[in-house]
């Protein structure tokens, strides 16, 4: 039986999961970034991510789960997802772990100001406060005053992780209202099925590295590599990313789906160490000072927002299962 009744404690323990899985999920596409194409990877992981979902979907009830009365609003959320994914992982092939990492991590502050619009409620001066603070640790993170010497790359690939951020931003809203009705299986099968096709139709225009040394931006010579075949080690860490972008799809629609955004979104920043970790461990980077500062400004940002509303007892994104439908 379809139960409607949030959940914070599941919630939180499926965001966790979903979060760990994610920053393995990162770490291994920065790792093969310098010998295959984005959307090779995209395509792989979302063929064998989807095959785990299915299986989720027979085992929480059957294939009637798919079924939907708004394949609009699945439609744009799956846009939205592969819009955040693909625009984050082009900025990661250049950009450190960390660094791209604690930029895209302005989304749970835009959820704060988005869930205005998308779901009527009232954000006060406090929280808009401390998304103005977030944004002031994206802009020193960015450095946008810094000149081309100064940078690892051109100042529009630190703009792809803010595009991302937005772009999850309107998904996890989304995906609140559309988990009123869906199972959180079935969403991850909408989510890795719009991942196929935009990988497929990547494939069919740009797979054959046509379109690779036309380009001298190394972000985008990611997105346009022709496709190799996976040899060695390098298939079990495809099929790991496959298995990873199960769990991802999975976890992140039940935390969603099963508690409030206000509650599970502060939580995404559990992500923060573990990328950091990555980082140091397996590409030997750490954050510099300018980061470090504008990862805490982000971070304190995201927890007072979490705070506040624990304190007031409004949670930003609690469900109107009965009255507000998007």
């Amino acid at each position: 039986m379809h139960s409607d009744a949030p959940n914070p404690a599941i919630g939180i323990a499926f965001m966790l999961v979903g979060i760990t899985a994610i920053s393995v999920n990162d770490m291994l596409i920065k790792f093969l970034s310098g010998g295959y194409p984005l959307h090779q990877m995209v395509f792989t992981r979302s063929a064998i991510g989807i095959l785990f979902s299915l299986a989720l979907v027979r085992y929480e009830g059957g294939w009637h789960l798919l079924r939907t009365k708004r394949p609009g609003l699945h439609i744009l959320r799956g846009l939205m997802i592969v819009t955040a994914n693909m625009s984050f992982f082009t900025a990661l092939a250049v950009l450190d772990l960390a660094e791209t990492t604690a930029i895209f991590f302005i989304s749970p502050l835009l959820i704060t100001l988005l869930s205005i619009p998308f779901l009527g409620e009232k954000v006060g001066p406090y929280r808009i406060g401390a998304v103005v603070v977030g944004l002031i640790g994206v802009i020193i993170v960015t450095r946008p005053w810094a000149g081309g010497a100064e940078r690892d790359a051109p100042f529009f690939v630190y703009l792809l992780p803010v595009i991302g951020a937005l772009a999850y931003a309107i998904t996890q809203l989304l995906t609140r209202k559309l988990g009123v009705t869906t199972r959180g299986s079935a969403l991850a099968v909408y989510l890795q099925g719009m991942f196929l096709i935009v990988g497929a139709l990547f494939w069919l225009v740009a797979g054959d590295g046509r379109y690779h040394d036309m380009v001298e931006a190394e972000s985008l010579r990611f997105l346009l590599r022709p496709w190799i075949w996976p040899e060695g080690n390098d298939r079990w860490l495809f099929l790991t990313l496959g298995l990873v972008a199960g769990v991802v799809g999975y976890s992140m629609s039940q935390a969603y789906r099963l508690s409030n955004a206000a509650t599970v979104a502060p939580f995404e920043y559990t992500g923060l160490p573990l990328v950091i970790f990555w980082g140091f461990m397996i590409f030997g980077n750490l954050p510099g000072l300018s980061t470090s500062l504008g990862i805490a400004l982000i971070l304190g940002a995201g927890l007072f927002v979490f705070l506040r509303e624990r304190r007031l007892g409004r949670p930003i994104a609690a469900a109107r299962r009965t009255q507000k439908r998007l």
